[in-house]
């Protein structure tokens, strides 16, 4: 499996300090167990698990034994009171996380997930999201089979669904080999679909998803064949988003390819990119020189659009009061802009892609 995860810059034989990969990552929140709200439970039972989660003494083996056999009942109102209580389990207690996955609940709770009914599959999504935070649990689910379930919840689910098979499906894909899995298994497509039309939660986190999936070269060309640009440019052009720093650092990941490059500027992407050089934030500013670099490099066609957008005066700025790895890139690329722009060899030569890396 080929993955690109570097940490430098190198252009014609210099090599740029890089936004390395803690300070990118630091771009997105964690998704941690979900923020959905509390489901609404009258039970008494319910009320004794909520007295349980609250209590230091209290010992809930019992208790998540009874659950996970509750999960399998012929009764979908038990499956669901079950699943929602053991997602209140893993929420609030971490260490509930191990011993629910040990009593075996991973595989009932996948079966969940490929309900109809949207609302059991909810339940089943978000208490799977739970158990996933724990680091343990995550080789188990995915090998128990929750990959193409949750992929499957990520396209037809309800909102929340959405956005907790999103999270889900992040915290499987820190186990490196199953990125593949998942971007083969379609995932790709509907995490575009919600970084479009989803809510400020559902973007945020299908912008994470797509960060730490699109470090695989096959998962990068399902991006941009799924249209990803738009709303990355759409995004990084609205700074009342609050997404313009995860949009940049998932376009970062991408820019290497050369479909990726024509993308951005098919998609109006070298005048938000200036703009961001212009008035964005330094670490806003840094990214966008460092994907402007990268369309530059090879192409005096691209070179001569970024001149056109006024890319030079910002850029001058940038290179006397950035970070010093603003400050390089900056003038790296003054350098390139203030070449003649005739047609030569460089104007079809491949991007170097894989010396690119943030």
């Amino acid at each position: 499996m080929e993955t690109e995860v570097q940490s430098n810059f190198t252009y014609m034989g210099r090599t740029f300090t890089g936004l390395g990969i803690n300070e990118s990552s630091s771009a997105f929140s964690d998704c941690n167990s979900d923020r959905s709200g509390e489901f609404p439970t009258t039970s008494s039972q319910s009320r004794r698990l909520l007295i349980a989660c609250a209590s230091d003494n209290y010992n809930s083996d019992e208790l998540i034994q009874q659950l996970v056999s509750d999960l399998e009942s012929n009764s979908m109102d038990v499956q669901k009171q079950a699943a929602m209580e053991i997602r209140l389990l893993a929420k609030n207690k971490p260490e509930n996380r191990l011993k629910i996955a040990r009593a075996g609940a991973i595989k009932p709770l996948i079966s969940l997930i490929s309900s109809t009914d949207l609302q059991l599959q909810e339940y089943g999504v978000t208490a799977v999201l739970n158990l996933s935070l724990c680091d343990e649990n995550k080789e188990l689910i995915a090998e128990s089979g929750a990959i193409k379930p949750l992929v499957r919840a990520l396209k037809i689910g309800n909102s929340t669904a959405k956005e907790n098979s999103a999270c889900a499906l992040l915290r499987l894909s820190q186990i490196e080999e199953n990125k593949i899995a998942i971007g083969r298994s379609g995932a790709i497509p509907p995490l575009v679909n919600l970084l479009e039309a989803g809510n400020f939660r559902g973007k945020k986190d299908a912008s994470t998803a797509l960060f730490c999936l699109c470090t695989v070269k096959e998962n990068k060309i399902r991006a941009v064949e799924a249209g990803v640009m738009k709303p990355l440019v759409e995004l990084m052009a609205d700074f009342s988003s609050n997404m313009v720093d995860k949009s940049a650092f998932v376009m970062s990941v991408l820019i290497s390819m050369v479909e990726a490059r024509a993308a951005v500027v098919e998609e109006g992407g070298i005048p938000v990119l200036v703009e961001i050089v212009e008035v964005g934030s330094q670490r806003q500013k840094e990214i966008a020189a460092a994907i402007l670099l990268q369309l530059c490099e090879d192409s005096v066609s691209y070179r001569t659009m970024v001149a056109r957008e006024g890319a030079i005066p910002p850029l001058v700025a940038l290179s006397q009061s950035g970070t010093n790895g603003a400050k390089q890139k900056a003038e790296t690329l003054i350098g390139l802009l203030r070449q003649p722009r005739s047609g030569n060899a460089a104007a079809t030569t491949p991007a170097r892609g894989s010396d690119v890396s943030f």
